[in-house]
């Protein structure tokens, strides 16, 4: 299948080219893996976030415009992730450090739109140890993927039952 979008010629863009094709092409496969690197920026942070988040910002559009031509939006869910989060204050070499939060971003025709949780704070003494305080659990946004979209029991994956949430 050919693909119905311009993609950015980056790994991820390569990568999610070939995702699309693949779900294009009618491939029964249900959770594709795609990866981009390089956001561990303890030094020199801004050139290579402002880079890195406009190279996700238009591989994961031009996907989405793929499977949107290919009339195969309504049963493709996108979710970013990331291992780690950053540090508000920046180091003494210009970038952040390992932090305890993290955006995730979820994308599809089905996915209630809107902010999950609470904008969180950045005032000084609203942060724990110099990290903003997450207020909704990675592990409910998994079950919450697992039980409604994938249609399969979390627990056995998340070692636990987490109270799904209201993304689907």
């Amino acid at each position: 299948m050919k693909n119905q979008a311009v993609y950015p010629s980056s790994q991820l863009g390569n990568s999610l080219k070939l995702v699309a094709k693949l779900i294009g092409g009618g491939l029964p496969t249900r959770i594709y893996y795609v990866s981009q690197g390089g956001y561990d920026t303890h030094t020199n942070q801004l050139n290579s976030q402002q880079r890195l988040l406009g190279d996700l910002a238009d591989s994961t559009n031009a996907f989405v415009d793929d499977m949107k031509a290919q009339g195969n939006l309504p049963r493709v869910l996108v979710m970013t992730f990331s291992e780690f989060g950053r540090r508000v204050t920046e180091n003494a070499n210009g970038g952040t450090d390992h932090g305890a939060a993290a955006p995730m971003f979820i994308v599809g025709n089905k996915v209630k739109a809107g902010l999950l949780g609470k904008y969180p704070s950045l005032a000084p003494q609203d942060l724990y140890q110099g990290d903003i305080k997450y207020n909704v659990d990675f592990r409910n946004v998994y079950a919450s993927v697992l039980e409604t979209w994938l249609k399969t029991k979390s627990a056995p994956i998340l070692g636990r039952q987490f109270e799904p949430l209201p993304i689907v």
